[in-house]
């Protein structure tokens, strides 16, 4: 890997495709970061003529820029290298769905887990109830299991395998 050297900011050209990826509260929060301890990751630049463009470092060098820093920490690539670098130029985006996917499972997880405790709370409050006569068709055995008295359906996919479980019947 090749060792970082300082460039100057001013000779750094930074594509249009990248200038519309800024995203001012990441580039406020790598800034107060450089404050406290220093630039830790240099950026990535190539040689096109006589000028350097930005490969990989943006929000970086706008946060040097912010900072009033004349020089930052780069490590030149050659052109094959940023080539293929256009493929993490699309990460944004699947990051965005990844976390969007963890905050739905989290939404679903917290959902399913709502309905547990709701369903138990309806369950101890059933039992706290006092016993009144049966009606025609029910069973009034408090030995029998729940199962049996009423037809109980499972609200989740995980209830229902274990109730298949549970009975001996195949999922």
């Amino acid at each position: 890997m090749p060792k970082p050297e300082s460039f100057p900011i001013e000779k750094i050209f930074v594509p249009t495709k990248q200038k519309k990826a800024i995203k001012p509260e990441t580039v406020g929060e790598i800034a107060e970061s450089m404050l406290d301890i220093g630039q830790q990751a240099p950026i990535s630049v190539r040689l096109d003529g006589d000028r350097l463009v930005l490969v990989d470092g943006l929000h970086r060098l706008e946060a040097c820029k912010a900072l009033g820093e004349t020089t930052i920490l780069g490590v030149l690539v050659p052109a094959e290298l940023a080539q293929h670098k256009p493929q993490l130029a699309e990460r944004p985006e699947v990051e965005a769905e990844r976390l969007k996917m963890a905050r739905l499972k989290q939404l679903r997880l917290e959902k399913e887990a709502a309905e547990a405790s709701t369903t138990a709370l309806r369950s101890v409050h059933a039992t706290d109830a006092p016993r009144t006569r049966s009606t025609k068709g029910t069973r009034d055995n408090p030995k029998a299991s729940p199962g049996r008295t009423e037809k109980s359906r499972p609200k989740t996919l995980s209830d229902w395998i274990t109730q298949q479980k549970g009975t001996g019947s195949r999922y």
